[in-house]
């Protein structure tokens, strides 16, 4: 099985026929698991070879080559790009059979997938956020598809199900993406997204019997749910319908770049095509509008951005100022009178709160860990500082809360700091005493006398937080707590460690593995790392980390490298563009400490990475395949020359760079993993042991609807792979195997089921806002190729900050203005 194929060698096969006389070949699974067992180093090891593993020949076009500054690049699996043709649905339906047949041999499998399911057998719940008195928030009582938005009047109340998004599909493809409700409680409008993309349809529901309205908005991209105060309409933003409109745009998956972004405002009960466009701009076509309606309802205020960069403009219009209101716009064609407050792309502007024409803004202007400032709009050059830079501590995100109250959080040193401070001077009233893990929430309104707060770690499942600020001290208490049955906190440890990068920086990571552990380099390990567009990986629960610990002994790290936001703009740019490559040194030097300390080998540490995160882990196999025993690619970016091609890739030019400019095409071409893919037994000096070298058995995982990181990536990278490293190279020591997952019906990982979580699919990608559950197939891959040289024992026993970039995704489903989103909507990677 750990066998690539040495003679596959471009002659056509058929792969189920194939994969069936291998099995026959070799006696069955039993001896199938033999050879596994025997190439893991848990049987004694044998001289007899194993079977090679023959991969599905792709055609290269040596006709397609491109020239870049005068480089020529030959690009030979171009056509994998036109994802609907039938040579790519066979190469993909091939490569599945592939992937399935190595999966397939581990007898683990069922027992490890109780063991998810179990722990995911559990209630969880989101924090609440409130309208008019009546609460709404998520739950999932265990096992459903999806969490259901409820409803419930008063604090004391008894709770029911408003929307369930199982229901709105047979096979629960079908997931909620961004919702709203009107600040009179009344009606509720949310979007859905079909196969998880990103690709939205807004509908609109009547809260108080569950009427749906007939009101349908469609080609909804990167939008947010702003409603009025009055409660007849909601501005939301838009893409331009296509010439070959089929009114259906989740049908297949769409790879053109998206331009001409559009704000529109929709009136309740009336046709898309009656809705008021209230802003574009045909000149900057690039650009991306957010509304924002102000908690007061006087102000609808307009976020524009180019790209994933934390910079954007801000425009306003006074609403009250409209003479006849928005019903007098119908039908004039005329764009609303939007100011231009900040009208250049020089750091980012969020608005906080407003008192009258005072705005106060969450900015990096000369602050790269955030500051907050106060701005009247009647006199826009009058800034000045409310909450001036911290020395050390990013200011994440601000709430103004209970009249004149601000609720901050902070991250120092990857762990935040709640504080309770006056919104008219910033000065400090209360520290708000949290454990060590992530605040991944919190919701009030100026309004309401109580803010809830959602936390969790990685030994604490979740809780949600209910601050009451009625009296002079906020009081804290439990809400709800989520509880794991089975799970044992006190058995576990997590640890913060900082260890030296190639060029000295000190680089935190987080370990987290079972009491006690002997640092005899015996263990297992998985890393996963993210490094891109300024977001931090803090600690969150995951039910997988706790099956890989608990029955297969692992230490499960999050390493916190630069791109990220931990430290503010300054770690995130040394990070980006012509310092990526600080990226995959951090990560390749958290690797060699795991080795050096004792946790683990190289043949037991995989590594794992999704988006951006994929592009991480593809780039350090090819710097350093020696170090890892295993590599997970989750949706990765793999062709850094063609990106901005497709989609929303034209955004994320700000923490790459983009092929059509040369200096930034050099930066590229050093580490784009699609073009550096080299045979390790050719480098260097020769002999035996030099010959062994080779990549460590990787699986790329990528989905048919993800228009995000389109599928080629991974598909042209596969193929590469493949060819450079076993199908062009006779007798090749590349004897681990290289496959790929390509779920069906699911996207870059957005609104996943939880039926998609607990079967062999790829699975969601990022610890960052709870969603990285590890499955099956994770499961079954650590089985099968980590522990090399251990014998593995199964134990049976019960801020609107980003866009572009994949941090945030948003798999955070957005509570439109009413909480706390970690980034912003759009494309994030």
């Amino acid at each position: 099985l750990l066998c690539a194929s040495a003679r596959s060698g471009g002659h056509s096969f058929s792969l189920i026929q194939y994969t069936t006389n291998y099995a026959h070949t070799c006696g069955g699974r039993c001896v199938l698991l033999r050879h596994l067992l025997i190439a893991m180093g848990s049987l004694a090891a044998a001289d007899e070879p194993l079977p090679p593993l023959r991969y599905p020949p792709a055609r290269r076009d040596g006709d397609i080559v491109d020239d870049y500054h005068g480089v020529l690049v030959p690009d030979p699996y171009r056509w994998m790009e036109e994802l609907e043709s039938e040579e790519v649905k066979e190469y993909v339906g091939a490569q599945a059979a592939v992937a399935d047949a190595v999966l397939a041999t581990c007898d683990h499998r069922g027992r490890l997938r109780g063991q998810l399911t179990a722990l995911l057998d559990h209630p969880r719940y989101r924090a609440p956020f409130k309208r008019a008195g009546t609460y709404f928030y998520f739950h999932n009582p265990g096992l459903l598809p999806h969490s259901a938005l409820y409803v419930q009047h008063g604090l004391g109340g008894e709770p029911s199900v408003l929307l369930d998004p199982g229901e709105l599909s047979d096979d629960a493809t079908v997931s909620l993406s961004m919702i709203g409700v009107s600040d009179d409680g009344e009606h509720l409008a949310y979007g859905t997204s079909a196969s998880g993309s990103d690709w939205v349809t807004i509908s609109v529901m009547r809260v108080r019997d569950r009427h749906r309205l007939p009101d349908a908005l469609s080609w909804v991209k990167f939008s947010r749910i702003a409603w009025t105060s009055d409660g007849k309409g909601f501005f939301y933003s838009r893409f331009p319908a296509p010439k070959d409109d089929d009114g259906a745009p989740e049908s297949g998956i769409r790879t053109d770049v998206n331009l001409n972004h559009e704000v529109y405002y929709h009136f309740l009960g009336t046709e898309q095509s009656d809705d008021v466009m209230c802003w574009r701009d045909p000149e900057h076509p690039k650009y991306i509008y957010t509304p924002e309606v102000t908690e007061d309802g006087k102000y609808v205020l307009l976020s524009v951005s180019e790209s994933s960069e934390p910079v954007n403009k801000l425009y306003y219009c006074d609403l009250s100022a409209l003479s006849h209101g928005l019903s007098g716009t119908k039908g004039t064609h005329e764009m609303l009178p939007f100011v231009k407050l900040v009208d250049e792309f020089e750091a980012c502007y969020g608005v906080v709160a407003n008192d009258g024409t005072r705005f106060t803004v969450l900015t990096n202007k000369d602050a790269p860990r955030y500051k907050l400032s106060r701005v009247d709009v009647d006199d826009p050059q009058s800034w000045t500082d409310v909450l001036p830079e911290d020395d050390k501590a990013v200011l994440e995100y601000a709430c103004a809360v209970h009249g004149d109250k601000l609720l901050v959080n902070y991250l120092s040193d990857v762990k935040y700091v709640l504080q309770m401070r006056s919104l008219a001077a910033g000065e400090l009233l209360h520290g708000i005493p949290i454990d060590i893990g992530s605040v991944n929430g919190i919701t009030g309104r100026r309004c309401d006398s109580e803010v809830f707060v959602e936390f969790s770690s990685f030994l604490t499942p979740g809780i949600v937080y209910r601050c009451d600020l009625s009296s002079g001290v906020p009081e804290m208490s439990i809400y709800r707590e989520i509880t794991v049955p089975g799970f044992d906190r006190t058995d576990f440890e997590a640890k913060q460690v900082f260890y030296p990068s190639k060029d000295g920086t000190k680089i935190p990571m987080f370990v987290v593995s079972r009491k006690n552990i002997d640092l005899d380099g015996s263990h297992p390990a998985l890393l996963f790392g993210y490094g891109g567009f300024g977001m931090s990986m803090t600690p969150q629960f995951s039910a997988a980390r706790v099956v890989l610990m608990r029955n297969l002994g692992f230490v499960t790290c999050v390493a916190n490298i630069r791109g990220g936001g931990e430290y503010g703009e300054e770690w995130h740019k040394a990070g980006s563009l012509a310092n990526k490559q600080n990226c995959f040194d951090d990560f390749i030097a958290a690797g060699e400490f795991l080795v050096s300390a004792g946790y683990t080998s190289p043949s037991r540490l995989c590594i794992e990475g999704g988006s951006n995160g994929g592009l991480l882990v593809a780039a350090c196999i090819n710097q350093r395949p020696g170090l890892f025993g295993c590599a997970l690619a989750h949706v990765g970016v793999m062709d850094m020359l063609r990106f901005h091609k497709f989609t929303i890739g034209r955004a994320w030019a700000c923490d790459f760079g983009c092929s059509e400019e040369e200096e930034e095409f050099r930066w590229l071409i050093k580490y784009s993993p699609l073009h550096n893919v080299r045979r390790p037994w050719e480098k260097g000096a020769g002999g035996d042991q030099h010959r062994r070298q080779q990549y460590p058995p990787t699986m790329l995982l990528t989905a048919d609807h993800d228009d995000r990181v389109v599928p080629s990536h991974t598909l042209k990278f596969l193929a590469t792979m493949q060819h450079v490293l076993c199908t062009s190279v006779e007798q090749s020591p590349q004897t681990n195997p290289i496959v790929a997952r390509i779920d069906r019906k699911s996207g870059h990982g957005c609104g996943r089921s939880t039926q998609k979580i607990v079967r062999p699919m790829f699975f969601s990608l990022f610890s960052r806002l709870d969603l990285v559950t590890v499955t099956e197939i994770l499961l079954a891959v650590c089985c099968i190729w980590i522990g090399r040289s251990t014998r593995l024992r199964i134990v049976t026993r019960s801020r609107p900050r980003r866009w572009g970039s994949l941090g945030s995704i948003e798999f955070h489903l957005l509570l439109s203005v009413e909480a706390w989103v970690i980034g912003k909507v759009y494309g994030q990677l």
